[in-house]
């Protein structure tokens, strides 16, 4: 056999590899993407909770969660100045710019996706922040009761 013709059928058999291959990853991708429709804590499917800064455990603006996700970083929350403080006493600085993992820090009044037990916590020490209900993943009803999310509830546009 000449060698350009086996040079030439080894690169065929390999770009066919190759797209059998990003054809399963786009599969993957598709099935991962489903998987992660998600429903809010008030049994309605989960609305964007931020953009600008980009939130959440997968940063598409969204609450939702995986197995993954250890922090379970579904609690939609505004931040304010008391909450800030508190998260950065006990050890997780939100409000420090971390540029080299493109976290711009956040600031009184940005919405951010928390992990619930943080939020649980602070609402035990009385600085929680507002959520919102409607971008709040369900699984946080694990950890956090729906009447202390209720409490400190509003409502966005």
């Amino acid at each position: 056999m000449d060698t350009k013709y086996l040079l030439l059928l080894i690169l065929a058999i390999l770009a066919s590899l190759s797209c059998v291959a990003q054809t399963n990853n786009d599969i993957l991708k598709i099935e991962e993407q489903q998987d992660l429709v998600a429903e809010n804590v008030v049994g309605t499917t989960l609305k964007a909770c931020c953009f600008e800064p980009k939130t959440g455990y997968f940063r598409d603006g969204y609450c939702r969660t995986d197995d993954r996700d250890y922090g379970t970083h579904t609690v939609c929350a505004i931040m304010t100045k008391e909450f800030l403080a508190y998260t950065k006493s006990m050890g997780n600085d939100l409000s420090t710019p971390f540029p080299a993992y493109n976290f711009p820090g956040l600031h009184p009044g940005d919405k951010w996706c928390l992990c619930a037990s943080r939020w649980l916590e602070a609402y035990n020490k009385g600085v929680a922040p507002k959520v919102v209900l409607e971008a709040t993943h369900k699984k946080s009803l694990t950890i956090v009761k729906l009447e202390y999310l209720k409490e400190n509830a509003v409502i966005v546009d």
